[in-house]
């Protein structure tokens, strides 16, 4: 569980990202799932559009936080900013290092 001024800093930095994968018609397919995982594992915070009416949103959130371990830490229209600590996380890729370098 994240503190408070923990999500405020990554919602900062998220304001600036642009999504990363986009989930539509077709779902969380393996491919995406995969895609996902690899973009939460190099950059720890990102962000996922996801075409669906509100309840399947949701749902798709749900299952994508469950599924990755990722915390969502915001949530607007369509957008997911999503957020995984890496365990090595590479200070070249990584979206929370980089933002501490600037």
């Amino acid at each position: 569980m994240l503190s408070n001024s923990d999500r405020k800093r990554f919602k900062a930095i998220g304001h600036h990202l642009k999504p990363v994968v986009t989930v539509s018609g077709n779902g969380l397919s393996e491919s995406v799932m995969q895609e996902i995982a690899r973009a939460l594992n190099d950059h720890e915070l990102i962000k996922i559009k996801i075409i669906a009416d509100r309840e399947e949103k949701e749902a798709l959130i749900n299952e994508i936080c469950e599924s990755q371990g990722a915390e969502a830490i915001q949530k607007i229209g369509h957008v997911l900013l999503a957020y995984k600590a890496a365990a090595k996380p590479n200070p070249a890729l990584s979206n929370i290092l980089r933002a501490n370098i600037l």
